[in-house]
């Protein structure tokens, strides 16, 4: 039903007079465009291939079947979608003169990298909790992270996504577009296509700063606080070593998240007029390349899933 409702309202003839946009991209220095491309190609490369490669490693080892790495294969699975949704696209942007992209697949891209944005603010959430029962509440562990809490936890994180790309998406899709074409960013964001509306944006201005309060601020404070009760207990492991283990593994978590959630609200916790494009498109590029390369090689690393199982035992 959601789908079959977007694509009614995607046909631009009853909305924009506006078929397609063009991406200007993250830079339009000719003697960038090459090095640039083969910069994120590689990136790109090495997201794809750790992602799937957690996948199918978690998949196939039966030892691996635990909570924890339940959400480390959801986590894998959203930093490649997110990471597919928006890279290409944006590796055309070097190779093309021009990158057009057409008004149903621009909004089919923002829908996409929507759902994955905010899949992956609550799925940060939800591990941080997971880690935060495993440390401080061991023997409750398996009761409070069972199969099924686990799966609800999922599925509400991938709800919430939806839930909330539907509503940016569909109040955008009212919008009308007639002015200039020209979208000043490397992919369909939020706010470079409400600055070409010739429709009044305040009421979107409004859900961007709402929905984005809900979907960046409270995951963040949950973490926040899940971190505060995991520090504690760390600090009252009497073994050195064990103190240093315990920090070590938790530090990727926590600089991913700091990256993630302070590039996020860089982003989306301003009104757009107040907001530059070129630098929303640099911020843009760490919670949209860097945070997903950046996890997908934590996630590969052994001595972090060595140490982080300590605690599951």
């Amino acid at each position: 039903v959601i789908f079959l409702s977007l694509s009614r309202m995607m046909d631009p003839g009853n909305h924009s007079s506006v078929t397609e946009f063009i991406l200007v991209g993250l830079t339009e220095q000719p003697q960038l465009q090459l090095p640039l491309f083969l910069l994120f190609l590689g990136i790109y490369v090495v997201t794809v291939v750790g992602n799937l490669g957690m996948i199918t490693l978690i998949g196939l080892s039966s030892h691996l079947h635990t909570p924890m790495h339940y959400f480390l294969i959801n986590l894998s699975f959203i930093d490649f979608c997110h990471s597919t949704v928006i890279t290409p696209k944006m590796l055309m942007n070097f190779v093309t003169e021009k990158n057009i992209i057409s008004y149903p697949e621009c909004m089919t891209q923002l829908y996409f990298f929507l759902i994955f944005a905010i899949a992956e603010c609550h799925m940060l959430a939800v591990m941080a909790y997971d880690r935060y029962v495993a440390i401080c509440n061991p023997l409750l562990y398996n009761i409070t992270m069972s199969y099924h809490i686990c799966f609800f936890l999922t599925m509400g994180v991938y709800i919430l996504g939806i839930i909330g790309s539907t509503i940016h998406t569909g109040f955008l899709l009212r919008l009308l577009f007639c002015k200039n074409k020209v979208v000043n960013h490397y992919f369909c964001d939020l706010f470079p296509l409400l600055e070409l509306s010739c429709s009044s944006i305040y009421v979107n201005e409004l859900l961007v700063i709402f929905l984005s309060a809900f979907n960046i601020l409270t995951p963040a404070l949950a973490i926040l606080a899940s971190y505060i009760f995991i520090i504690s207990s760390i600090l009252h492991i009497r073994s050195t070593e064990g103190r240093s283990k315990a920090f070590g593994t938790c530090s990727s978590h926590i600089s991913a998240v700091a990256v993630f959630y302070g590039s996020a609200a860089f982003m989306y916790l301003q009104p757009s007029s107040v907001s530059s494009m070129d630098r929303g498109k640099v911020s843009s590029v760490f919670y949209t390349i860097i945070v997903p390369i950046y996890q997908s090689i934590s996630k590969t690393q052994k001595t972090e899933i060595k140490d982080l199982e300590i605690y599951y035992k």
